[in-house]
């Protein structure tokens, strides 16, 4: 990439990152050090430092840049955890754990995204999003491309003892930022840290509920 990129990277860091609250040094340097256009539509490469939750095909979008670096820091991702990201898309996140020094699962299930992801140098698995990846369990962290409603169960069974969710928790139309572990409903526990607009990640959303 070229110095003009870099230099927008930086730039992103210091006025979107860095104002809000996000300091850890890991963090600030994956997403200063991570080109971001690879992972997006060509049309889009221009915007690729704005903080925006891009489309990246139809009804699939990346995290904006603040919401996966806050999420990140709440989860205090170390070297050598071992971390599922679920709905992958082109890997741009899976990328930036993986800079932290993260053993990374990138699960996604539309090939096409995949193949952007592994164009970019992000292996990716290919496979249903709601199992999740049990030949890579357990994670010590399972981070959500997307807003969901609930942790499914097959994901769940596959974290580490004590591991965490980190996701955007859709209730009641309102997305709210959380980081914790996962009881037998599939709710995750602990208190959300705050409020966080993100695209949901088809597939995930409330279970339906019958009328009679």
């Amino acid at each position: 990439m070229t110095i003009a990129s870099a230099a927008l990277r930086q730039t992103m860091v210091d006025t979107q990152l860095k104002t809000v609250g996000v300091t850890d040094a890991a963090i600030l340097a994956a997403f200063a050090e991570t080109p971001r256009e690879p992972f997006l539509p060509p049309a889009l490469a221009a915007l690729a430092h704005a903080d925006a939750a891009h489309e990246v095909s139809r009804g699939r979008h990346l995290l904006a840049p603040l919401a996966l670096a806050l999420l990140l820091q709440r989860a205090a991702v170390q070297p050598g955890r071992r971390v599922l990201v679920v709905g992958s898309a082109t890997g741009y996140s899976a990328a930036i754990l993986a800079h932290m020094g993260a053993r990374v699962t990138a699960l996604e299930s539309d090939p096409a995204l995949a193949a952007i992801a592994e164009a970019a140098g992000v292996t990716t698995v290919i496979g249903p999003l709601a199992e999740g990846w049990a030949a890579g369990a357990p994670y010590d962290l399972v981070l959500f491309e997307g807003a969901i409603a609930a942790v499914p169960p097959a994901i769940a069974a596959q974290l580490a003892p004590g591991g965490q969710i980190a996701a955007v928790l859709r209730e009641a139309g309102v997305g709210r930022a959380i980081v914790g572990p996962v009881g037998r409903d599939g709710h995750v526990g602990g208190l959300a840290f705050m409020e966080m607009a993100a695209p949901d990640l088809p597939g995930f959303g409330p279970a339906r509920e019958f009328a009679f």
